[in-house]
């Protein structure tokens, strides 16, 4: 009997020791890196924007984001550029850092968690939730889930009720000067976003993204032409855009039809999706 009891003791404080440095392991991580817009606006709206140490160069929003330090000039990143900032938690989009580096960050015993991102409703919930669980913090997901769904689906109510059965025609043209422009086609970010705010992508005869020309332009004759707020500037403004070949022959360039998006908006597919697509809607259909 004796015996019995003391291996029912042995047991009951080993299984309280797993629970004790599972809560403990479990934590939120302290020393948090994001290198994405979207990865950093989450975390952020999780409430767990201090905890961010360093960020990638997209990362603008929110303002306080926009403050933090760099860990690159551009989207490329090193591990002693990553290791200067002592994480316990770098989030990653899936693909973006190198084999090389992942597995030296690993081998420093820095957690490095990588999170796809899908261009849709669902997507985003999915995203969010896999921030949430890359956090630790599961109620905090749930509520920010929670939040989100209430709120696309609030858009999606006002987007239909602006429907009147005709949908515009969009062209993505994303620039960097005259001399870096492709357009958007189906099943790219952009061409998602399109839809969701309801209208349709110019672009439908490939997929991705291809080098713009003068001839896919006036193929597409396109009702709007939609660039991020940079690339406008990039290629000189509205004007500008209106004295390029071919686009005073498309419906956007007669009606000058040329309208531009906060990038890291246009594309968050997380948190601000629902922000992004009553934005859009509301600049392809004003009056």
């Amino acid at each position: 009997m004796l015996k019995n009891r003391i291996i029912q003791v042995r047991i009951t404080v080993v299984f309280f020791l797993i629970g004790w440095v599972s809560a403990a392991v479990a934590t939120v991580p302290q020393r948090i890196i994001t290198l994405s817009s979207a990865l950093t606006e989450t975390v952020y709206a999780m409430g767990y924007g201090a905890s961010i140490v360093a960020t990638d160069v997209t990362s603008v929003s929110p303002a306080e984001a926009a403050q933090l330090p760099r860990v690159s000039k551009n989207r490329s990143v090193s591990t002693e550029g990553l290791m200067a900032y002592r994480p316990d938690l770098i989030l990653a989009p899936a693909g973006d850092v190198p084999a090389g580096i992942m597995s030296q960050l690993k081998s420093a015993g820095i957690r490095v968690v990588e999170i796809k991102q899908e261009f849709s409703e669902k997507g985003a919930i999915r995203y969010i939730d896999a921030v949430a669980q890359a956090l630790h913090a599961d109620d905090k997901g749930k509520e920010l889930i929670a939040k989100v769904q209430r709120e696309l689906q609030a858009v999606k109510d006002a987007v239909a009720k602006k429907a009147d059965g005709k949908k515009a025609k969009v062209l993505f043209i994303y620039a960097r000067g005259t001399g870096t422009m492709s357009v958007a086609g189906k099943g790219s970010s952009l061409d998602a976003i399109i839809t969701l705010a309801g209208a349709r992508n110019a672009v439908q005869e490939f997929a991705d993204f291809k080098p713009y020309t003068t001839e896919s332009l006036v193929k597409a004759n396109p009702d709007v032409i939609l660039l991020f707020d940079f690339g406008l500037s990039s290629l000189g403004g509205k004007d500008a855009i209106l004295k390029m070949p071919g686009v005073r022959t498309t419906e956007a360039g007669k009606h000058k039809r040329i309208i531009q998006m906060n990038g890291p908006l246009l594309i968050n597919f997380s948190t601000r999706l629902p922000e992004a697509i009553i934005k859009l809607n509301s600049l392809i259909y004003e009056k």
